[in-house]
């Protein structure tokens, strides 16, 4: 059961990203305020729930959360000042973008860079414990799945509407075949090897 709140009382924006593990394209982050009572019998951790449900549930999100908000980093960024700083980025960016001011921030994982001065919470698999950290799982997560679907109609050689960009031997095998597209991150150093004896 996810639990809704940290500390009641208080205006508690979730923050998550998605696509921090991946070979190309943005690191997608969301935040999630959501309101006393929020329910969805399918809200989860994203990476638990398949993709129709994710659906269902983010449109349950965007039409009921207080307030919600999408953000992200290029991998240029990523490349210029590495994930984790583009990740923790991406949740300021989304944070900054939020309708309402959060009181306080429930952060997925176990690191993060203070915010404006407001207190936060790094809670590890924190998706699966606390309702608007999965909600903005969610959000991150679906978000960042429709603009690889763009991005795979550009160079669908990588079969990115598959794999999302992660290091899948499909990916890696285009890679070797057709080199990276300006969309991957050259700072990730790709095991080409393992492609090869897949």
């Amino acid at each position: 059961m996810l639990q809704h709140f940290f500390e009641r009382g208080k205006a508690e924006a979730g923050v998550d990203e998605a696509g921090r593990g991946c070979l190309a394209g943005p690191v997608v982050a969301a935040a999630v305020i959501l309101p006393d009572g929020f329910f969805h019998p399918l809200l989860n951790d994203s990476k638990k729930m398949n993709v129709s449900d994710r659906e269902i549930v983010r449109d349950h999100i965007e039409k009921n959360a207080l307030a919600w908000s999408v953000a992200s980093c290029t991998a240029h960024e990523i490349d210029r000042i590495n994930i984790l700083n583009a990740s923790i980025l991406a949740m300021h960016r989304a944070l900054d973008l939020l309708n309402l001011d959060p009181e306080y921030i429930l952060v997925d994982g176990n690191r993060f860079k203070p915010y404006k001065r407001l207190p936060h919470a790094c809670i590890v698999k924190g998706d699966s414990k606390f309702a608007p950290i999965a909600a903005a799982s969610v959000l991150a997560k679906t978000h960042r799945d429709a603009l690889m679907q763009r991005l795979h109609d550009l160079f669908p050689h990588y079969g990115w509407d598959r794999n999302k960009a992660y290091a899948t031997p499909l990916h890696r095998k285009a890679i070797i075949a057709f080199g990276t597209s300006p969309f991957h991150r050259r700072s990730f150093r790709l095991n080409f090897q393992t492609a090869l004896d897949f």
